[in-house]
C-alpha cells in the first residue's frame, strides 16, 4: 500500500505549497481522494499515470478541495481517454462540474459518472473484487466525508512442499488457496493449515480532512493500518478550529489513540506556521507512531 502526497495544506495554494490531493495505491488500485488547484501538475511531477486512474473521491464542496477537479476531467478528454471515470462526492458535484462543461462546451468523449452522497451515516460506496470504499461521517462547515479504504483478504498461500507430500493433484490447488481441508481417496481429511500458509494481512487506509474533533469516527476507522487525519490548528488555537470546525493535531492523535490505529499521517496544515515540524512534537506527546505528509512524500506502507 502507497501513499502520495500531491498536496497537504489547508486553504490558500502557494508557489511551493498545493491544497489538499493525494492519490492511494491499494492492491493494485489506484485512488484520487480530493483534487485541489494543480493536482494535474502535481501528478505529472509524481509520475503518476493519469489514465490508471478510474475514480475519484471528494471529501467536500470547499475550493481547496475540488477545485481542480474540472481541469483534470478536461485534461483526460484532451489525452483521448477512453476508460469510464466515476467521481465521488457530495450531492451538488454533479451540477457543478456538469454547468462547467457545458458552458465551456467541453464535454468529454469518455463516460463520466458521478455517485453523489448524502448520507450522514457510513455506508459502503465502491467495492470490486480487490477493494471497498466506505464512507467516514465526518462535522465540519459543509456536509463532509472520509473515507476507509479496505483490501478484500487475499487467498492463501500454498504450501507446494506439503501438497506435493500428500500427492494432491494440481486441480485441487484452487479450493487450498480458498481455504478448504482436502479429502484423500483413502479418506484421511488434511486441514487446510497444513497445506497452505495465511496470506498478508488486508491493509486498511483512513482518510479524514477537514473535521472537528469527533469521536463518532473511532467505531469506523478503529484498529486501521493508516489514518490520514487533519491539522489545521496547533493546541494554541484550538479556540479557531473550534470556531471554524476543524482539527488540531493533539486532537488528531487522540483520536488514532483511541481508534488503536497503527500508524497516523498529518496534513492540511495552516501555513501561519512556520514548520510543520510543530505539528509532530505536538502529536507525538499522545501518539506515538506520526507521520508528517508533505507534497511529493510517498509513504510505503
Amino acid at each position: 500500500m502507497n501513499l502520495t502526497i500531491l498536496g497537504c495544506y489547508a486553504a490558500t495554494p502557494r508557489t511551493f505549497t498545493n491544497p489538499t490531493s493525494q492519490v492511494l495505491e491499494i492492491n493494485n488500485r489506484l485512488f484520487l481522494i480530493d483534487c485541489g488547484e494543480g493536482t494535474q501538475v502535481q501528478l505529472r511531477k509524481n509520475k503518476v499515470k493519469f489514465s490508471a486512474i478510474n475514480q475519484i473521491f471528494i471529501s467536500h464542496l470547499h475550493g481547496d478541495h475540488f477545485y481542480g477537479l474540472i481541469g483534470l476531467i478536461s485534461t483526460f478528454n484532451l489525452l483521448n481517454r477512453n476508460n469510464p471515470l466515476t467521481v465521488f462526492g457530495p450531492e451538488g458535484i454533479k451540477e457543478v462540474i456538469k454547468l462547467q462543461l457545458r458552458l465551456s462546451n467541453s464535454w468529454p468523449q469518455y463516460e463520466l459518472n458521478f455517485v453523489e452522497l448524502k448520507s450522514k451515516e457510513s455506508e459502503t460506496i465502491f467495492e470490486d473484487d480487490k477493494v471497498t470504499v466506505k464512507t467516514i461521517p465526518l462535522k465540519h462547515r459543509v456536509y463532509t466525508n472520509g473515507f476507509l479504504f479496505q483490501e478484500k483478504p487475499k487467498e492463501r498461500k500454498l504450501n507446494v512442499t506439503a501438497v506435493q507430500e500428500y500427492e494432491i493433484e494440481t486441480c485441487y490447488y484452487q479450493n487450498i488457496k480458498n481455504g478448504r481441508d482436502i479429502t484423500l481417496e483413502d479418506g484421511r481429511v488434511i486441514p487446510n493449515d497444513l497445506l497452505s500458509f495465511d496470506p498478508p494481512a488486508a491493509k486498511s487506509y483512513a482518510f479524514c480532512s477537514d473535521t472537528m474533533y469527533e469521536e463518532s469516527i473511532i467505531p469506523i476507522i478503529e484498529g486501521v493500518d493508516v489514518l490520514y487525519h487533519e491539522t489545521t490548528f496547533l493546541n494554541s488555537e484550538e479556540h479557531l478550529a473550534e470556531k471554524t470546525m476543524h482539527a488540531t493535531a493533539k486532537q488528531a492523535a487522540i483520536i488514532a489513540k483511541k481508534a488503536e490505529v497503527k500508524q497516523l499521517v498529518l496534513g492540511h496544515y495552516s501555513t501561519r506556521y512556520e514548520s510543520i515540524d510543530l505539528f509532530k512534537e505536538e502529536a507525538s506527546v499522545i501518539f506515538e507512531n506520526v507521520l508528517l505528509a508533505d507534497d511529493g512524500v510517498v509513504f510505503e506502507f
